[in-house]
């Protein structure tokens, strides 16, 4: 059985929730785990899911996220399903989160940008998840910001406290490199409430974490 997840995506500042992100949960016995071959999946499958998330949470939040990985990005069958939710979800957009999951195909560049231009011409939009990470190096992120409008930073990706000035180095130059290019950035992994008042001073308020809200299926969600 599988099911989504969801996680909220908040302004701290104006105490908004902004969105949501939704992570495909597969059922073991009692117990839910991560998806670990996604492509394997019919896209029926995931369409399905995502449309009974989306009916609940309709016009309550601006945008759902869904992760892709590249070789689900290039998976055609992937690609219709999730166009033909977006068709039937307006005005609630679908956000493609593209992953910096290692995979063990290789992708040209310009194939990839092809393909997030297919998901902008249907009304979606592309989000650049953990960067500095995986495969989502500056130099791919650089390649692909001018078809994307929002990039995240995840703390918890680099073994580190955010007390260390070089994690506190790479926010900032992230928040910079959003701001010039006119991308809305997110920081994750806030996972408590000193966190949470720490992060006050770098100026950045939209915000994702364990803090503000574990992912759990949408039946627990207070609506």
């Amino acid at each position: 059985m599988y099911q989504y997840f969801i996680q909220q995506i908040i302004n701290k500042y104006n105490k908004s929730v902004v969105g949501y992100e939704l992570l495909l949960r597969k059922q073991v016995g009692s117990n839910w785990g991560p998806v670990t071959n996604f492509t394997s999946l019919p896209p029926e499958i995931v369409a399905d899911e995502i449309i009974k998330i989306a009916e609940q949470l309709y016009s309550k939040v601006p945008f759902l996220s869904v992760n892709l990985n590249r070789t689900q990005l290039m998976n055609q069958k992937i690609v219709d399903a999730l166009i033909g939710i977006q068709k039937l979800l307006r005005p609630v957009q679908i956000q493609i989160e593209l992953t910096e999951d290692e995979t063990k195909s290789h992708f040209k560049e310009c194939d990839i940008i092809n393909q997030l231009k297919q998901f902008i011409e249907e009304g979606m939009t592309i989000s650049i998840d953990d960067v500095d990470c995986g495969v989502n190096t500056e130099d791919q992120v650089r390649a692909l910001i001018p078809y994307t409008n929002e990039i995240k930073f995840a703390l918890q990706n680099f073994g580190q406290s955010v007390y260390f000035p070089e994690i506190q180095q790479r926010i900032i130059y992230w928040r910079g490199f959003a701001k010039k290019h006119k991308v809305r950035f997110i920081l994750e992994g806030i996972e408590n409430e000193k966190i949470d008042a720490f992060i006050d001073l770098f100026d950045i308020d939209i915000r994702q974490g364990y803090f503000y809200e574990k992912p759990h299926p949408i039946q627990e969600n207070q609506l």
